[in-house]
């Protein structure tokens, strides 16, 4: 055994236990006559021969299409020219999600202040999907429409979604906890026709009144044909939607579908839209990416089968809301005829063991949340190894922000110690992942496991040299099915070409910083490339800061920015938030610092570390560093509305601690 693995190897597979990427591995060698012998080799290949791959993937993965593809992609055209996929493919997302038309659970729901868990086969969903299909079509939605959802994480957003796909229209989707401003920035840009939305939502033991923000939505879209209200948290009889134009509750929008009346999927180009995503919008309005049905699918698809291993037989669920990319992600898992919880509220209330007892409620098998989800358990004590069974749970998922070594060791130290801690890394741009959970492999502290087949990730210095064990920029050189197929209103594509590929020529640039171990394979993530801190032409990410001082008992969260002065350098500056019995004084500093200086070097040493009371954070749980360094430097941040917590900015506004540089 290695030094590295008697120091840092979490988790084994068992030999004993064969995975679908075995089964597909085996496949592979079959068809083309190889002798791949483990997920390396077959890594390789997938990025070697990605055109057969991809083609291999469609047919193993059972996909269902009225016409089938006369080309998979044509491989003379680079990553930058975005080249199409299964040319003359014909098939429907939504007949793909539903597929399965038994009495088996497809969703469970539940959630703060809801009382039970609902639960709905896959024969009773597909009943539902044709009442949605029905009603909007007579309410004139045709095909690339847009429907959009303000809607919480419930079965009737994956219904609505569904009947939206069956049709062939376009679903875009964000959460109650966005405001108006943010709401209309976002569905304004791509015109819907019909909107979902909700009476109230419960977070944090409150009843939130939705309807007052639907209506101030509602006003700044102007082709709106109807305004359908899900009654969520009052009784329809309480709810009065009088003086919201064109409204309707859901009961009386959707039509009675014939209980044995097949739906008439509308059949489009594997390219057609599917979802329209939004980036964050911190530094701008944000950009609309549109991303296509069978890329979408085939994608998220293979992350689900062949890297999580999911089958009929697992309960999955993963922590997320309606405006983040891991919803659309989570709900694509309907396709491997898993069943689907779905949780709304907050992840602590009533305690914050509520997740973990649905896992023993439900069997749940694969459990999805946000890094930050887990600091915050540590935090408070949470030891789930001590107070609960866990023995359905065989994978762990992670994402939002880097996983930092000290949440995967309290994983297996205080959750379980026989679980796949799988942290998975991608983004709303590609709706997807690059890399993740791999059941083949071993889980090593601090590391992704590896990349993703099929996705041919490096890590490039400044002059674009792929290189391991060192930071480089995350980039992509070959193209795959779920790159945006455009960006809404780009004429000429011109966001489109300056958001990925301005950097480094005929290559797709991310905007992280990696580094690719060179025995394992496995990835650490460094942070965003646009927060890179350059102090002295030293360059490196925040996430080097974060792994060492969030080690520190004291320290319960952190931001590191760079702050330059008129001169054009660079210092930077690590603000700490502190346990509430910590103490922020010289010998506690001298810690930190010393602590970076021998671990990094004296050149990552931060220039000034200071207390703060709040990080702010996207809604979607991602530290927010280029705002927080453009308030320290007196700049305006423009657009507060895509933070969870935007008034923690004011907290970093005209410190005397930073004046005079």
């Amino acid at each position: 055994m290695s030094e590295k693995e008697v120091d840092t190897c979490l988790w084994k597979p068992d030999p004993r236990r064969k995975t679908k990427l075995d089964d597909f591995r085996e496949h592979v060698n079959k068809i083309y006559n190889l002798k791949l012998g483990d997920y390396h080799d077959l890594y390789k290949w997938s990025v070697d021969k990605y055109s057969d791959f991809w083609e291999t993937w469609w047919s193993y993965g059972q996909f269902l299409y009225s016409s089938p593809p006369v080309q998979t992609v044509d491989t003379s055209l680079d990553i930058t020219q975005v080249p199409k996929w299964f040319s003359g493919a014909k098939m429907n997302f939504a007949e793909n999600l539903l597929r399965f038309q038994d009495d088996r659970v497809a969703m469970y729901a539940t959630g703060e202040g809801q009382s039970g868990i609902r639960s709905i086969t896959y024969r009773q969903l597909y009943k539902k999907i044709g009442g949605y299909a029905l009603a909007l079509k007579r309410c004139g939605v045709a095909v690339g429409d847009r429907v959009v959802g303000y809607m919480p994480n419930i079965p009737e957003t994956v219904e609505a979604m569904l009947g939206t796909a069956a049709i062939g229209a376009v679903w875009s989707s964000t959460s109650p906890d966005f405001g108006i401003t943010g709401v209309l920035e976002r569905f304004s840009q791509i015109d819907p026709v019909v909107l979902f939305s909700v009476d109230a939502v419960v977070y944090n033991g409150k009843v939130h009144d939705h309807l007052d923000k639907v209506r101030k939505v509602v006003t700044g879209l102007k082709h709106l044909k109807k305004v359908v209200i899900v009654p969520f948290v009052h009784k329809k009889e309480e709810i009065d939607i009088s003086d919201i134009p064109n409204s309707v509750f859901l009961d009386d929008f959707l039509e009675e579908w014939e209980k044995d009346e097949p739906i008439e999927f509308e059949q489009v180009p594997f390219s057609h839209p599917q979802f329209i995503m939004f980036s964050s919008g911190t530094t701008g309005v944000p950009k609309c990416l549109v991303h296509s049905v069978g890329g979408s699918l085939i994608q998220i698809a293979k992350e689900h089968i062949l890297h999580c291993d999911l089958s009929r037989d697992d309960v999955f669920t993963y922590y997320t809301t309606t405006g983040w990319m891991m919803w659309n992600w989570l709900v694509v898992g309907l396709f491997s005829g898993c069943s689907l919880l779905l949780y709304d509220g907050s992840p602590l209330l009533p305690t914050p063991n509520i997740l973990w007892d649905l896992v023993d409620k439900l069997g749940i098998t694969v459990l999805g949340t946000g890094a930050k989800w887990l600091a915050v358990l540590e935090e408070r004590g949470v030891k789930p190894i001590e107070t609960h069974d866990l023995s359905s749970l065989r994978a762990v998922l992670s994402t939002g922000s880097p996983l930092a070594d000290r949440s995967f060791r309290y994983v297996y130290n205080d959750i379980k110690k026989d679980v796949l801690l799988g942290s998975i890394s991608g983004g709303t741009d590609i709706i997807s992942c690059f890399m993740g959970s791999n059941p083949s492999l071993p889980v090593y502290a601090g590391e992704i496991q590896s990349r993703n087949l099929g996705m041919a990730v490096e890590a490039w210095d400044e002059d674009g040299h792929p290189v391991y064990d060192a930071s480089g920029e995350l980039v992509c050189t070959r193209p795959f099915p779920s790159m945006p197929i455009h960006f809404w209103n780009d004429d000429g594509g011109i966001k489109y070409t300056k958001s990925y590929f301005a950097k480094f020529p005929h290559t797709w640039t991310h905007g992280d910083y990696i580094q690719i171990n060179s025995k394992t394979g496995g990835i650490t993530m460094l942070g965003r490339s646009d927060g890179t801190l350059n102090p002295n032409g030293v360059r490196f990410g925040s996430s080097e800061i974060y792994n060492i001082v969030e080690q520190f008992k004291e320290v319960s969260d952190s931001v590191c920015v760079g702050q330059r002065n008129a001169a054009g350098e660079e210092r930077v500056v690590l603000f700490l938030k502190l346990d509430p019995e910590a103490s922020f004084n010289q010998d506690f500093t001298r810690r930190i610092v010393v602590a970076i200086r021998s671990q990094l070097s004296a050149r990552h040493v931060p220039s000034v570390i200071l207390p703060i009371a709040e990080i702010p954070y996207t809604v979607s749980g991602k530290k927010v560093e280029v705002a927080v360094r453009q308030m320290i430097e007196g700049a305006t941040v423009k657009n507060r509305s895509a933070l969870s917590n935007p008034d923690s900015l004011d907290l970093y506004a005209n410190l005397p601690e930073l004046q005079g540089w």
